[in-house]
């Protein structure tokens, strides 16, 4: 049975923190090449970095776990927004209407994020272990490369499908394309990091987790369902 590392909890801490930030901060857009971005795109991408750092090192098990973590941790946070937003504002206090317009949300956009988040980071971790599985460890970049491709494409077109189809926000496929191959392009330009994150605690751990014989059920969330390790 392989032991959760000593390195764990702060690669788990930094997903999170990278999920968090660019929820909050998405209310902002800028504009690339004349397509409006969501300023959440400078810091998401770094959580599917380290995603990638957690399954190809501690494999699907533990990089499931983070995964619900995050979630519940989004969750908390976002309920957190919402009992404040309700909370009567001090006479004195003109910030309201501030605080809705940048930390408010509607169920529609939540619910896109939620769901947009699970299938893309799920997404990202399975083709990440099978492939690490299919090329025996080689070439790390083919498959941190291939599954944030994977895992962003989807991440992208069901957030903006969920949040915007039918209400007349135009060009949708531009806007998945876009977030797309921004989210993408940064995967490719953090390969160096990556190699490095990896192969330092590959050292520091003394693990390099292969998931053979994981049961890949995202919602499985036993402690010892897989692995092999060498």
């Amino acid at each position: 049975m392989q032991k959760a590392g000593r390195v764990l909890p702060i690669i788990a801490a930094l997903f999170v923190t990278c999920l968090l930030t660019a929820n909050i901060i998405a209310v902002k857009l800028f504009v690339v090449a004349g397509v409006a971005l969501p300023a959440g795109v400078v810091i998401f991408p770094l959580s599917y970095l380290f995603g990638d750092v957690l399954t190809e090192v501690y494999g699907y098990a533990q990089a499931r776990r983070v995964i619900w973590l995050g979630f519940v941790c989004n969750l908390l946070m976002v309920i957190a927004i919402w009992i404040a937003q309700e909370l009567p504002s001090a006479p004195f206090w003109t910030g309201q209407s501030a605080y809705e317009q940048i930390l408010g949300f509607t169920p529609r956009l939540l619910a896109a994020s939620f769901a947009a988040y699970l299938v893309g980071e799920f997404a990202n971790s399975f083709v990440l272990a099978k492939l690490k599985i299919a090329t025996k460890g080689r070439w790390l970049w083919t498959r941190t490369i291939s599954s944030t491709m994977v895992g962003q494409l989807l991440d992208s077109t069901v957030f903006i499908t969920m949040a915007f189809a039918g209400t007349g926000v135009p060009a949708l496929g531009s806007l998945i394309v876009a977030q797309w191959l921004f989210k993408s392009t940064y995967e490719v330009v953090a390969t160096p990091l990556t190699y490095l994150v990896v192969n330092t605690l590959k050292r520091i751990e003394g693990i390099d987790t292969f998931d053979y014989g994981t049961n890949f059920n995202p919602i499985l969330l036993a402690a010892n369902d897989s692995v092999g390790s060498r």
